[in-house]
């Protein structure tokens, strides 16, 4: 288990610093962990990105106003 600084991890990853930063800020790693004021994390911890990405609620206000539209 090494640690690295969460800039380093955000490029590993190809992500912003800030958005990692965030993410450990409310808890979403399980290895990150707070240094004076420096934030680590263990290299090998993966990246986890919870967002829905299938396309399901693509125009989904769209699809709903037209429903509503055709029920009134």
């Amino acid at each position: 288990m090494a640690l690295i600084s969460l800039i380093e991890y955000a490029e590993r990853h190809g992500r912003d610093h800030s958005t990692v930063r965030r993410k450990a800020l409310a808890g979403n790693f399980q290895t990150a962990q707070k240094i004076g004021r420096n934030w680590v994390i263990d290299e090998d911890e993966p990246y986890i990105d919870k967002r829905i990405k299938t396309g399901k609620y693509k125009n989904c206000r769209k699809k709903r106003k037209k429903i509503e539209n055709e029920n009134n």
